[in-house]
């Protein structure tokens, strides 16, 4: 394990040096040539900065002789510890500024992007898989340390409490296209899912919980969907024990992984070429290439496998299954990206 630096490395040996250059120069011309210990201090400070004034007073050949071993030690000294403070300046402070500077720009250039509060073992994971996909995302990390491991894993992120509008406001939540509460607890979730809701009442929520009754609150909070690690996590450990062919074929078709094959989901957005059709009109398997899985309607309501009849509606949502090319034909028929799901 590596313990703390000495203190005789870093800013602590170069003000160090120095002090000791000062009391030894000023030392030395008060014993050599008798001076008081002002004249003294003057002529060391005049010798080790290279003003070249005068000489305070004529010097003796020890005196000479001691100013030269001086200005060789002292030069040496304050050069040292200028350029060490100019570096402290430039790779630290400076570097800092434009760190910061830079994040702002990258902050007020997000656009249609998820707001992950929390970089724990869940806030990790989603941005991992958020990173691999090429989903634009900030982080909320009120922990300095996780919010540093973030930033040194090539994320945007900023150290504040995801509960503040301020806060929320300045990480450009109006831009957002979700809200990902995965802080510690359920009450932190709680008043993060809160905030959110009041500041966007359209933007999809999504908040994690570790009970039942964090669940109640976080809906009533304002969340469209929340989430239990545990549960999630024993229901796959079921299906994959149960229907393991079946989880393969899902992780393949959502996995963006997989070039040839995807499962999205497309919105019908208002004014679209395929509002008001049917499948069968919109002829959606020869003109793209999709397999239209089910379709999920502005009221939540699901329909698996819909018939070629069945109608297309504004607001409706597609869930289809082909490749990535037809895909982003299809989302541009239906006037709309890829979205989450409400």
């Amino acid at each position: 394990m590596i313990g703390p630096s000495p203190w005789w490395t870093g800013w602590r040996l170069t003000v160090a040096l120095l002090a000791v250059v000062i009391a030894g120069g000023t030392s030395g011309y008060a014993l050599i040539e008798g001076w008081g210990l002002w004249d003294a201090f003057y002529m060391t400070i005049i010798t080790v900065t290279t003003v070249g004034y005068r000489e305070v007073h004529p010097l003796s050949h020890a005196g000479e002789v001691f100013t030269a071993a001086f200005v060789m030690v002292g030069v040496a000294t304050v050069l040292y510890t200028f350029s060490f403070l100019m570096a402290q300046v430039v790779e630290g402070d400076l570097q800092e500024r434009w760190a910061r500077r830079r994040r702002k720009r990258m902050l007020d250039d997000l656009t249609h992007h998820f707001i992950i509060c929390g970089f724990g073992r869940i806030g990790q994971t989603v941005a991992r898989e958020f990173s691999r996909q090429g989903v634009p995302f900030v982080i909320v990390e009120r922990d300095a340390a996780s919010m540093q491991e973030a930033i040194a894993a090539g994320y945007l992120a900023v150290e504040a409490d995801a509960s503040s509008e301020e806060v929320l406001q300045r990480i450009g939540i109006a831009r957002a296209r979700g809200f990902i509460a995965a802080v510690g607890t359920d009450a932190e979730n709680v008043y993060a899912v809160l905030t959110a809701r009041l500041l966007r009442p359209d933007l999809f929520i999504l908040g994690r919980t570790e009970t039942d009754d964090g669940k109640a609150k976080l809906v009533r909070a304002g969340a469209d969907r929340v989430l239990s690690p545990y549960l999630i996590g024993g229901l796959q450990l079921a299906q994959t024990a149960l229907r393991p062919a079946v989880v393969d074929f899902v992780q393949l078709a959502t996995s963006s992984d997989n070039l040839d094959l995807n499962m999205e989901q497309v919105k019908i957005g208002d004014g679209a070429a395929l509002a008001g059709r049917t499948i069968l009109e919109a002829n959606l398997r020869q003109r793209f290439g999709v397999i239209v899985v089910g379709v999920q309607r502005a009221n939540g309501a699901m329909e698996f496998n819909p018939p070629p009849e069945t109608a297309m509606q504004v607001g409706d949502f597609l869930v289809v299954l082909g490749q990535a090319k037809n895909l982003r034909e299809l989302e541009a028929a239906a006037g709309q990206t890829t979205q989450v799901a409400r």
